[in-house]
C-alpha cells in the first residue's frame, strides 16, 4: 500500500501532456492502517501543522522487509502499529525524527533510536485527565463493587446487594498508594483527595519535593504495598518495569486491597496477579490493561467476579484522535523546519543535533512518565 497524502496539487503535465506526480521536498513514512484500533480518518490532522512545508505522509508495508525498504529514504517516521526495532531504525539513511502518538514508547526501540541521534517524541500530557477519570472509576467501581451490584439487581436477587456492601469499609480515610507518580498519577491524587483518601507514592525517578505538592506522602515499594487500600501502577512498559510488579509483591498487599492498572499491562506478572486474586491475597482488581491484549478467551481475569476490566480504552474521549494526531504533527514540523521537538523521550540527542532550541524544555520528569 503507498497512500500518499500531500496538501496542494501533486501532479504536472510532462511534454507528452500526461500527468507526472511531483515527489514533496520532505517524506514522512508510517506503516499502512490506523493506530489504537481507531480505523479511518485518514491524516488530516497530523497534516494540518505540516501545511505549507511541502511534506506527504506515505505508508508502507507492515512487514518489516517491507517497511525497512519503504522507510530508507524517509525524512521522518511516523511510529504506529508495528514495532520500530532496531534493525528499522539502523536502516534510517535521513530520519529526522520518530513520532509516536501514544503515551508509552515501548514500540519503539529508543536505545537504538539513541544511538543513532534519532529524537522520539510522544504524547505525555494530551490524555492525562481521561486516563486519570478512568483510574478512579474504576477504583470507585471496585470499592463499591459496582459489577456485582449490577449483575445482582439484574438477576432477581436485590436483598443480597446491601449484606454484601455491610462487609465493605466507607472509602474516606483509605490509602491509596501509586506505583510511579507521572503526570496521570498526580491527576488522580488530585481526585482522590476530595474523597478523603491518604495518599501515598513510591517513585525513584521524581523528586521527593513533588509529591507534597500534591498532598502525597513519599514511600518506599514496601510502604506503598502493605499500608495501602488501593494500590495503583502507572509505571510505563520499559525493559527495566517489566513484570516488576510479582508474586512476592501480591503478597505484601492486604486482602482487602483494590489492585488498580491504567498503565501497562506488562509492568505486571499477570500469573502472579491471577493467583492473588484467585487465593484471596488481594480482594479486588480493576484493569484497563493486559499482559496480552485482547486476552486469550481461556485467560481466568476474564470470568473472575473479583475483576472489573475495561479494553485498553482509557484515554478515549471525543477529543483523543485529534488531539494526537495533531501533536504528531506539530512535532514532525518542528523538526522538519529545523527545531526541537516537544514532549522529546530522549533528549539528549537535541543537544548533539542540528536541531534549534527554541523554547524552555521542562526536565521534571523522566520519559513517558
Amino acid at each position: 500500500m503507498d497512500c500518499r497524502v500531500k496538501p496542494g496539487n501533486d501532479d504536472v503535465l510532462n511534454g507528452s501532456g500526461s500527468k507526472e506526480r511531483t515527489l514533496a521536498k520532505y517524506k514522512i513514512i508510517t506503516p499502512a492502517g490506523a493506530s489504537f484500533t481507531v480505523a479511518g480518518g485518514g491524516y488530516d490532522y497530523e497534516m494540518e501543522p505540516l501545511q505549507g512545508m511541502d511534506a506527504e505522509i506515505v505508508e508502507g508495508p507492515t512487514d518489516e522487509d517491507g517497511f525497512i525498504a519503504a522507510a530508507k529514504d524517509a525524512d521522518a517516521l511516523y511510529a504506529k502499529g508495528i514495532p520500530i526495532t532496531k534493525r528499522i531504525i539502523d536502516s534510517l539513511e535521513r530520519c529526522k525524527v520518530i513520532a509516536l502518538g501514544s503515551v508509552g514508547v515501548d514500540q519503539v526501540d529508543v536505545a537504538a533510536a539513541t544511538a543513532r541521534g534519532i529524537p522520539v517524541t510522544n504524547c505525555p500530557d494530551t490524555f492525562i485527565e481521561e486516563v486519570a477519570d478512568h483510574a478512579m472509576a474504576l477504583l470507585l467501581a471496585s470499592s463499591r463493587r459496582v459489577i456485582e451490584q449490577d449483575r445482582m439487581v439484574r438477576e432477581g436477587r436485590w436483598s443480597e446487594g446491601r449484606p454484601a456492601l455491610l462487609k465493605i469499609p466507607r472509602l474516606m480515610g483509605q490509602t491509596l498508594g501509586f506505583i510511579a507518580f507521572g503526570n496521570v498519577a498526580r491527576a488522580v491524587a488530585r481526585r482522590a483527595k476530595p474523597f478523603g483518601l491518604r495518599l501515598i507514592a513510591f517513585d525513584p525517578f521524581i523528586e521527593e519535593l513533588v509529591m507534597p505538592d500534591y498532598d502525597v506522602l513519599p514511600a518506599t515499594l514496601e510502604e506503598v504495598l502493605t499500608q495501602s487500600d488501593f494500590v495503583s501502577i502507572h509505571a510505563p512498559a520499559t525493559p527495566e518495569a517489566q513484570g516488576m510488579l510479582k508474586e512476592k509483591h501480591f503478597r505484601l498487599m492486604k486482602k482487602s486491597a483494590v489492585f488498580i492498572n491504567v498503565g501497562r499491562g506488562p509492568t505486571v506478572d499477570e500469573t502472579a496477579l491471577i493467583k492473588a486474586l484467585q487465593e484471596g491475597w488481594i480482594a479486588h482488581a480493576g484493569l484497563d490493561v493486559l499482559e496480552k491484549e485482547p486476552p486469550g478467551h481461556n485467560n481466568p481475569l476474564l470470568t473472575m467476579s473479583n475483576v472489573t476490566l475495561s479494553a485498553h480504552n482509557a484515554s478515549a474521549s471525543a477529543r483523543f484522535d485529534p488531539a494526537r494526531k495533531r501533536r504528531v504533527g506539530d512535532n514532525l514540523a518542528l523538526v522538519l523546519s529545523g527545531r526541537w521537538p516537544v514532549s522529546c523521550v530522549n533528549p539528549a540527542v537535541l543537544t548533539k543535533s542540528d536541531l534549534r532550541r527554541w523554547q524552555p524544555v521542562s526536565m521534571r520528569r523522566g520519559p513517558n512518565s
